[in-house]
């Protein structure tokens, strides 16, 4: 059986007083369950015969037990409380955890695992841990006490029943071991197919269009109906061989039970010389072996929980312990009053080692200047983006900004200097408003539509329900075109010295398209812009245009200096407009 260990716990209830209190009163709660059975002992020894009892006795003993009784209840009724209390705590922790450690999380990291895997270990692995916990704090720590507090008084009553208890014990840890081992390899295979499931389901479900489009209906349902009978196996085995873990030591239990009631009857009826025990006694060492045995079924029950809890918990603790992205230095600068010069030097980039992208790339942008960037798809446009913004970064090279190697710029401060339109348009749930202020939380309801105005967006905003203060959600019947005009404007909105437009109007019509451009102008005035554009009518009037080809640039100029040249850009420039035409 894995060793179970409450240790990756300990950060976690460390500092908490409700955590000792719910010990204190797990010890009090079987202290007092211990206590009691002697005082009903006690008040059945008061009857001594016929017409001779001594009620006096019999009153006495069972005030002292039902009063025993509600403390009991009442420590029970607390440590509930406080277990719960404790576990939501600890699950909340480790979701904050999680939630945290993916904003410092390598966008490389993201880029390889599943959304849905992702969520599934931070909702559904957190809750099984949370319930197993849950168990654990309930019946095992009270489960413990108890097994060692009979076998006190088991041992103080008369040696001889201490020893059959002994004796027929750990048959039923052997059979508890042997199952219990088998649980753990069984829940961790459940626990990767279910958050696989998850992934499938996000997949689906969140390109349902596409999946229609194309008829794959069947087949993603195929690859669904796949996991699902892999999942039903695997959980099957789990739930089974948990499930024989109870049974087991419930037969075992049963046997303790009628080994020690066989031989306290030997006792009473004086067959073992030397040793006697009262009626009332032989009935509270009877308790005390339903006692005894019952914490054996609950912790049996729970360390199979419990394993379940671990395999899930080692998937939560491997996303917490993954290594974040690299640190900004201890005195990274800050931006301030950004130029907007920027330096690319001998820049290489590959997103699997044994595949280079970008290789020896150079590049020098003087402050306020247009960069166009076309290519073929795969080129590296968006890498180059990337690598900016330093969602990744270099494999080897520098790139600066105003003279400052963006590794020793904090993060924070740099993408705060750059405006990023891209070709996913993302949008929260929220207002209209509140979508648009994003990137700047103080700004009026007069700055928003103004931008609104300046890139055409106010025009199906004032068409909206509640215009501004329409509340949008992933089910809006907003276009794509509309969604990036939205993006468009939040950038507008906070004025970057920097832009980055990454195929920012491929999802509009040629006149909004038209519009947008006239007002990228304005916001592009004074400022260092890159764009990036398949669509070549889009940049012809940029200052330089860089043509890229499987990470490198093979040709750089201005649109006419490049259309002169006859080389690469040309060609894709001429079968643009023989496309169209």
């Amino acid at each position: 059986m894995r060793k179970i260990s409450f240790k990756k716990f300990k950060p976690y209830v460390k500092g908490d007083f409700r955590f000792f209190l719910m010990l204190f009163s797990s010890i009090c709660s079987a202290a007092l369950s211990l206590i009691i059975p002697v005082f009903f002992g006690y008040a059945i020894d008061s009857l001594i015969g016929f017409n001779d009892v001594s009620f006096d006795a019999l009153i006495q003993n069972l005030i002292y037990a039902i009063a025993l009784t509600a403390a009991m209840c009442f420590a029970e009724w607390l440590k509930q409380i406080l277990s719960s209390k404790i576990v939501s705590r600890v699950g909340q922790k480790l979701r904050d955890e999680a939630i945290s450690k993916l904003q410092v999380m390598p966008l490389n990291y993201l880029d390889t695992h599943q959304t849905g895997e992702t969520m599934g270990v931070i909702v559904g692995d957190v809750e099984q841990v949370v319930d197993g916990l849950l168990m654990g704090l309930n019946q095992l720590v009270s489960g413990i006490l108890t097994v060692i507090g009979v076998l006190v008084i088991l041992f103080i009553v008369n040696w001889i029943l201490a020893l059959v208890v002994l004796c027929l014990t750990p048959i039923s840890l052997l059979l508890a071991r042997f199952i219990s081992k088998h649980t753990y390899v069984y829940f961790k295979q459940q626990s990767k197919v279910r958050n696989n499931q998850a992934g499938l389901l996000d997949e689906m479900i969140g390109c349902v269009k596409t999946v229609q489009a194309y008829g794959y209906e069947e087949r993603s349902v195929k690859r669904f109906e796949k996991i699902n009978e892999e999942y039903k196996k695997t959980s099957f085995k789990a739930v089974f061989y948990s499930s024989l873990t109870n049974p087991t030591t419930r037969f075992i239990n049963a046997l303790v039970y009628a080994a020690v009631a066989l031989t306290c009857a030997f006792i009473c009826l004086g067959k073992i010389d030397g040793v006697t025990l009262t009626i009332g006694m032989f009935s509270a060492v009877l308790s005390y072996v339903n006692q005894y045995t019952k914490p054996f079924n609950e912790i049996t029950s729970v360390i199979t929980e419990l394993q379940n809890s671990i395999a899930c918990l080692e998937r939560i603790t491997g996303l917490i312990d993954e290594k974040p992205e690299i640190p900004d230095a201890e005195n990274a600068a800050t931006l301030d009053k950004v130029q907007g010069k920027i330096d690319i030097s001998h820049v290489y980039f590959s997103y699997v080692p044994s595949r280079p992208l970008i290789e020896d790339f150079n590049l020098s942008v003087e402050s306020g200047k247009r960069i166009a960037i076309v290519g073929p798809t795969g080129c590296g446009k968006t890498t180059l983006i990337n690598l900016l913004m330093r969602f990744y970064d270099v494999c080897d090279g520098k790139i600066s900004v105003d003279g400052i190697g963006i590794k020793e710029i904090t993060r924070k401060s740099l993408r705060e200097n750059f405006g990023m339109v891209l070709q996913e348009s993302y949008i929260m749930d929220g207002t209209v408003f509140e979508n648009i202020k994003l990137g700047k939380p103080d700004a009026t309801l007069d700055e928003v539509r103004e931008v609104c105005k300046l890139c055409g967006a106010d025009g199906f905003i004032s068409r909206l329900e509640n215009g501004y203060d329409t509340v949008l959600k992933e089910s809006n019947e907003l276009s794509l075109g509309e969604k990036q005009l939205l993006c468009i404007a939040r950038v507008m909105l906070i004025k970057p010295p920097m832009l980055i437009l990454d195929e920012a109007t491929s999802s509009v019509d040629a006149l909004t398209e038209a519009k947008i451009t006239k007002a990228f102008e304005k916001l592009m005035d004074g400022k260092t812009s890159f764009i990036v554009a398949h669509r070549l009518s889009t940049i012809m009037s940029a200052d330089t245009i860089l043509v890229m080809k499987d990470g490198n640039v093979i040709e750089q100029g201005s649109h006419r200096e490049l259309m002169a040249r006859g080389g690469y850009y040309r060609e894709l420039f001429n079968s643009q407009y023989e496309i169209a035409e």
